[in-house]
């Protein structure tokens, strides 16, 4: 499969029916599998042989899902997660422990900032939050003999930040440590960060991939380009006496980090996706390069007519020439960003709260990157308690609307931008 393009992979690839096979990936609702001998089930314990034994390591819905995501990233694997939250937890986990540090953007998902500025230093594992347009001379003073990671974002939510891949990766690898970068905004349709010196990519699948809103999850796919036989790793280069001494560095190749992900961590801590979810998640991933490229479209246009638009103090989306992340975009994203626009009123946060309840098309719903353009106030809703000072100071405006832009016909979603504009 990898020899067809990535539109081709989006529908062909993961999933290969033989002859008399259902056409269609059946889902495989069934937590166990049936053997003859001990021996079989022993074998695939040890990683001897290839097969399923119970769903919360791998399911046959799930692994095609995977083996079709690790191929649109042009990765060696991938391991599919319940949620979003639990990929980004598991990536970093698996290499980071108590006693660890990590470097990341502070231009991240909020749920992500929390993750490892409140949960995981409650773990021993420090953070230092770094601006990532800072020249790289900069970044390298937060990076500490304890690093093990530098965690970032292709393009930021919601404040659309695009992120100089090729620096940070350098950054990294300049200090023996790997580059993992979100890359759910983009999707492996307009960036592959692992051309560009990334090492690990994880995706919260609820929001493109997925498409239509209608199943959470997680995916993190491994580069396989990284080469864990490091002191810095001990968990993949020194033996893991809770899975029969194997040393995953050694023994599992160039897929040693997305092994250990699945007999440790997953093993452990049970963030495992429904096989029906992964089903519906292949759905949409069929409709990917499509969907991608129209929600990319109606969202320039949308920027285009926000900034011809007296009412608007100011529009951030990186396709316009405007941003001043516009470069960075043409370089990284040339066929296309994301379908999310941010953007501000005049008048501030009672303004913008009363636009979105004028709009009629587009819904007020605490999510981003499906079929159906949508809206979303965080000084109103997600980030409410604070002041309109702590708000600028977190890089959300108090008129800040963080607009979805889906896939709807382009005419009726300005339509509905000028009505109620018209209101206010």
């Amino acid at each position: 499969m990898n020899d067809y393009s990535i539109s081709t992979n989006c529908i062909q690839s993961g999933y290969e029916p033989k002859n008399g096979e259902p056409r269609v990936l059946p889902i495989y609702q069934s937590t166990t599998y049936k053997y003859d001998t001990s021996d079989q089930v022993g074998k695939l314990f040890d990683l001897e042989a290839e097969g399923f034994f119970y769903s919360r390591l791998s399911n046959p819905t799930v692994d095609a899902v995977e083996r079709k995501i690790a191929t649109l990233e042009g990765g060696v694997g991938a391991l599919c997660t319940s949620t979003g939250q639990a990929a980004t937890t598991f990536a970093i986990l698996n290499i980071c422990g108590a006693g660890d540090h990590v470097v990341a953007s502070i231009a991240i998902y909020g749920g992500s900032t929390n993750l490892l500025g409140v949960t995981f230093k409650k773990l021993g594992i420090d953070v230092t939050f770094v601006d990532p347009d800072a020249p790289i001379e900069e970044l390298q003073k937060a990076v500490q003999e304890n690093t093990k990671c530098i965690f970032t974002e292709t393009i930021s939510n919601p404040t659309l930040v695009v992120c100089d891949i090729e620096k940070m990766a350098k950054l990294a690898h300049q200090n023996g440590i790997p580059l993992i970068i979100d890359n759910t905004f983009a999707t492996p349709i307009n960036c592959r960060p692992f051309e560009y010196g990334a090492d690990i990519v994880i995706h919260s699948t609820s929001k493109y991939m997925d498409g239509h809103a209608i199943a959470l999850g997680g995916v993190i796919v491994d580069s396989g380009n990284f080469d864990w036989n490091s002191d810095k790793f001990p968990g993949l280069s020194t033996p893991d006496e809770s899975y029969h001494g194997m040393i995953y560095a050694r023994d599992c190749g160039k897929a040693a980090y997305i092994t250990k992900a699945r007999v440790q961590l997953m093993r452990d801590m049970g963030a495992t996706p429904a096989p029906l979810n992964a089903f519906l998640l292949n759905v949409g991933l069929e409709t990917l390069h499509l969907r991608v490229e129209r929600h990319c479209e109606n969202a320039l246009a949308v920027a285009k007519w926000l900034e011809s638009n007296d009412k608007v103090s100011w529009v951030n989306y990186p396709g316009l020439e405007s941003n001043k992340y516009h470069e960075l975009a043409k370089k990284y994203l040339p066929k296309g960003n994301c379908g999310v626009v941010s953007f501000g009123v005049k008048g501030g946060r009672e303004v913008a709260a009363n636009l979105m309840e004028k709009l009629k098309l587009a819904a007020i719903v605490v999510h981003v990157a499906d079929a159906r353009t949508s809206v979303l106030h965080p000084a109103s809703t997600t980030h409410r308690q604070l002041t309109d000072e702590q708000l600028v100071q977190s890089g959300v405006e108090p008129e800040l609307i963080r607009m979805s832009v889906g896939i709807e016909d382009i005419v009726d979603i300005i339509k509905d931008l000028e009505q109620a504009f018209a209101q206010i």
